[in-house]
């Protein structure tokens, strides 16, 4: 099935509310009050007055809740031998995990986390290509803590990064990470639709020998989002198109980056993706979905490592509707 007639298939994918319309960081206050808890007592008292405010974030956002139990579920179905909670216990854990991150994201940019436990595999994949002043596209995704790629970014000072982001369902969170620290919003680049001038602003930046990071697993904030369905989890997903017109666009390597929170520190993974990535036009829509099946399985694959650390609160196999004043910046 083409990227194009995925799109136009709803009788055979159920419709969704598209994620820019669920505020997931709406318990931003009591982070706020968390934060100085961990920052006062340690992360044991953190993590006890974290359970209340989990049970009523969890307790005032039901389709979030749904959604949890609907990837927990998904995930037991595809991978039956994973010790994998479901059921309300599960997604209470998955939620903890998240609040695990945004914790880790405050500490992150508070100068607190300890960088020196974090292992990074394959990371000479992006130093070498930035050292021989070759930029690229880094696809990454909403498993662990993708902020530490922008961390990780100020070790080498060659290595420069410029984040792709639709922050309108998460300014308050932003706002809290730049009072943190100011530098947390240096390279971000907001983006709600891709025109020809950012695809020149970019092309520059990878010319350049910089690397433009954007999200693999969430569908564009759009009326009408192009996407195509691949694998994931055992049913078809929408998954977008944007990243690989994009590397297309900019005749750039393509990399994949995956976090996953450790029992002490964290891991980041570095994978080549495609060398080039050219899209003609009769075999656009296989090309396409080819792609997105490809990037699909490695997300998966990543996912299984660390299941609670996927973070993608919305129903992620539905193809999703968006209001049109939603779609504004």
């Amino acid at each position: 099935m083409t990227a194009n007639e995925e799109t136009q298939a709803p009788q055979q994918q159920r419709s969704g509310r598209h994620w820019a319309q669920i505020n997931e960081v709406s318990f931003v206050a009591g982070m706020r009050l968390l934060f100085f808890v961990y920052r006062v007592f340690g992360r044991w008292p953190f993590r006890i007055m974290l359970y209340p405010v989990l049970v009523w974030y969890m307790a005032r956002n039901p389709l979030a809740r749904k959604a949890s139990l609907d990837y927990l579920a998904h995930l037991r179905s595809a991978h039956p031998t994973l010790a994998t909670p479901v059921g309300i216990r599960g997604a209470f854990r998955h939620f903890a995990a998240f609040g695990e991150s945004l914790l880790d994201k405050m500490l992150l940019w508070g100068g607190l986390f300890p960088m020196d436990k974090v292992s990074v595999q394959n990371g000479s994949l992006i130093t070498e290509a930035a050292a021989q002043g070759r930029g690229g596209l880094m696809m990454c995704t909403h498993l662990g803590n993708l902020e530490l790629c922008r961390v990780l970014g100020r070790r080498h000072p060659n290595v420069k990064l410029t984040v792709l982001v639709h922050t309108k369902h998460a300014q308050a969170f932003n706002n809290m990470l730049a009072q943190l620290d100011p530098g947390s919003q240096m390279n971000l680049m907001q983006v709600t639709e891709m025109t020809p001038a950012t695809a020149v602003i970019l092309a520059d930046k990878v010319a350049q020998g910089e690397f433009v990071v954007i999200a693999g697993d969430r569908v564009p904030v759009s009326p009408n989002p192009r996407v195509a369905l691949a694998p994931f989890m055992g049913e078809a997903a929408p998954f977008p198109i944007g990243p690989y017109v994009l590397a297309s666009l900019l005749n750039c390597p393509v990399f994949l980056m995956f976090s996953r929170r450790t029992h002490d520190g964290a891991e980041l993974c570095f994978e080549g993706f495609r060398e080039q990535i050219q899209l003609p036009r009769k075999q656009r829509d296989q090309l396409l979905g080819e792609l997105a099946a490809d990037y699909a399985a490695r997300l998966e694959h990543h996912c299984l490592h660390a299941p609670l650390q996927w973070f993608n609160f919305y129903d992620f196999w539905a193809l999703p509707t968006l209001d049109s004043h939603d779609a504004k910046p």
